[in-house]
């Protein structure tokens, strides 16, 4: 275990590195930069732009220098703990994400709980009561899920909210709660406003784990095994919950890697429709702004938490299922 771990810590290394330096790359493909917009929009408003101040932003920013120096400026930054500066903010990266990273964590944590809440039982329920009344709802339930974008649910939420149960629409806090401290008052007026963006981010998430659930459970009760303890007696509950169930949820356990990116990059159209404070939206409007050290900052914690959440969801695996070795010689 302690080999598996070290050798893929180790491999993050170089994975870190080129994904770092494809992402800058990508992120100053678009012809222009920051600047560039800037000055647009300062001559289609008609101002005049103070040509001392667009030399110091220059100086600043190393937008004038060869694509290698303000790499390796943003990258020593990076390993310093510094994120730079935004463009578009003028404020710390480290601040602009930390603000917003706690209310990301939150939502994203929430989704996943309720999702697995959700579609764990409904999906055993479904497997060993195939072809029932309840399998067929389910199943039908599931495709409408599938089928609905996040964005329409959320627009449906956000109108029942507001005609029938008195929330306001959209974002996680009343008028009055925007931008006041943390107290108790505050987190209940966050968690009045929590269901709203869980249901709907996790919504297609739910219907899609059912249909993964059902699958392997259904192809796990077919085999020898289980035919066999049955035929002894044991008991049958006992059985499917010890053995199958824990088989079935391997495809479950590995996309435990995808939680972490999730944090930063979350459900950036359904966060844009509901007005939601987090990183998705951050990263989205980053990148249409050419907001080179804010956008490449959030790719790499991206990379960073994807290859992170990798090893965990492997690391599960290996729990989970003893059968799953990754040592050499081992199958």
């Amino acid at each position: 275990m302690l080999t598996v771990i070290l050798r893929r810590v180790l491999w993050m290394i170089p994975t870190l590195f080129v994904i770092s330096i494809i992402s800058f790359t990508i992120i100053q493909l678009p012809p222009g930069d920051y600047l560039t917009s800037y000055l647009t929009a300062l001559q289609e408003t008609g101002e005049q732009p103070d040509e001392a101040e667009l030399a110091a932003l220059r100086e600043r920013y190393a937008i004038d220098q060869p694509f290698y120096i303000q790499y390796c400026k943003w990258m020593g930054g990076m390993l310093r703990g510094d994120m730079g500066m935004s463009f578009e903010w003028n404020r710390p990266v480290n601040d602009l994400i930390g603000e917003r990273l706690l209310l990301t964590m939150i939502i994203s944590i929430a989704t996943l709980l309720f999702t697995w809440a959700v579609a764990i039982p409904i999906g055993i329920f479904s497997a060993v009561k195939q072809y029932s009344w309840g399998d067929y709802l389910f199943t039908f339930v599931g495709f409408v899920g599938l089928a609905t974008p996040n964005f329409l649910l959320a627009l449906v939420f956000m109108y029942v909210g507001y005609r029938v149960l008195g929330v306001s629409a959209g974002g996680l806090f009343s008028p009055q709660f925007q931008n006041a401290p943390w107290s108790l008052a505050r987190f209940m007026d966050l968690l009045a406003h929590l269901w709203i963006p869980v249901i709907v981010i996790g919504t297609a998430g739910t219907a899609s784990l059912i249909r993964v659930m059902r699958g392997n459970l259904l192809d796990e009760l077919r085999k020898q095994y289980v035919i066999t303890a049955q035929a002894k007696g044991l008991v049958y509950w006992k059985l499917l919950l010890k053995y199958p169930v824990r088989v079935a949820m391997n495809p479950l356990v590995s996309t435990v890697g995808w939680v972490l990116p999730n944090i930063v990059s979350g459900a950036v159209i359904t966060a844009v429709v509901l007005g939601l404070p987090t990183t998705g939206p951050l990263l989205l409007r980053a990148l249409m702004n050419q907001d080179m050290y804010l956008a490449g900052s959030m790719v790499m914690m991206l990379a960073v938490l994807t290859v992170i959440g990798t090893l965990i969801s492997d690391l599960l695996l290996m729990w989970l299922d003893p059968r799953i070795r990754y040592g050499k010689g081992e199958s």
